[in-house]
């Protein structure tokens, strides 16, 4: 697995596994079926619900935990200095772990400053080895940053052909920040998977649709997470390796970007106010 290294030196696999809307009593099975596939990045959250599974599945995957890169998120609720601490120990409780590889603000919203300095904190005493943000824009990334001495390394941000968000991937890369990308594939919004053009750059290269998006943002050197239960698309989904994008292909992806977000408007009043108001339910 191509590997990235990120700013504090650690290495994050560039195609990770995402278990978003995985039901808990499909989330173990489907991140073994996963790591057997040759997945070494898991990418989960406590919003999601199926932490717990995920570390059932760490632990019976038959891999070593050093061979893993395990990424969890920091909810809304929790994002302050006494909860964001409170809530990172509780995720590695549920995931029977010792140290997370990575851990994240998931929103921008609330204490992001209080729960970043108990992230950095956590980072010292091992008990994280790299801390970063997701759906940040990139003034408000530096400025977490900047004014606390500590850089978000990641950034978790919504990439797909019809949101490519050219601006904030050129801006963070020149701040030295790896992007990644969640619903690469838009869940399937505005029949990706049929779309003419990613078809033909397909049929080209004798690979599927998905292949192309995912080839697509790893020469940019975006990580990529995708999500599958189906262990056939999981290994297709790794098979993106042998082949290389060219010139006019590259252009005609960039060429779809409707550039509005396939799914939520992070700066809308109406949804920090929703956000505000979901709770967890953790039992």
């Amino acid at each position: 697995m191509r590997e990235l290294t990120l700013m504090d030196g650690n290495k994050i696999p560039i195609l990770g596994f995402g278990v978003y809307q995985i039901p808990k009593e499909e989330t173990e099975k489907s991140v073994i079926a996963a790591i057997e596939a040759g997945y070494r990045h898991i990418d989960t959250a406590q919003v999601y619900l199926n932490e717990a599974e995920v570390g059932k599945a760490i632990k019976h995957c038959g891999v070593a935990r050093e061979e893993l890169f395990i990424t969890t998120k920091v909810w809304v609720e929790n994002v302050s200095y006494d909860k964001a601490k409170e809530s990172i120990l509780d995720s590695l409780q549920r995931m029977q772990l010792d140290y997370l590889d990575l851990v994240l603000i998931h929103q921008p919203y609330n204490d992001v400053y209080g729960a970043w300095r108990a992230m950095c904190e956590l980072k010292r005493e091992g008990k994280i080895r790299s801390i970063g943000v997701s759906n940040f824009n990139y003034d408000k990334l530096v400025d977490l940053g900047v004014f606390t001495g500590e850089m978000p390394a990641v950034n978790q941000i919504e990439l797909n052909p019809f949101h490519q968000q050219k601006e904030k991937v050129e801006i963070l890369k020149e701040e030295n920040v790896t992007l990644e990308a969640w619903a690469p594939f838009a869940e399937g919004r505005n029949n990706i998977f049929s779309n003419p053009v990613l078809e033909k750059i397909a049929k080209k290269h004798n690979k599927s649709v998905a292949q192309v998006i995912i080839r697509y943002f790893v020469e940019q050197n975006i990580v990529v997470l995708a999500k599958t239960t189906k262990q056939e698309r999981m290994k297709e989904n790794l098979n993106v390796f042998d082949f290389t994008l060219d010139l006019t292909d590259k252009e005609e992806i960039a060429a779809l970007d409707l550039k509005e977000s396939q799914f939520i408007d992070h700066t809308s009043p109406e949804r920090i106010r929703k956000m505000a108001k979901h709770k967890l339910n953790l039992e």
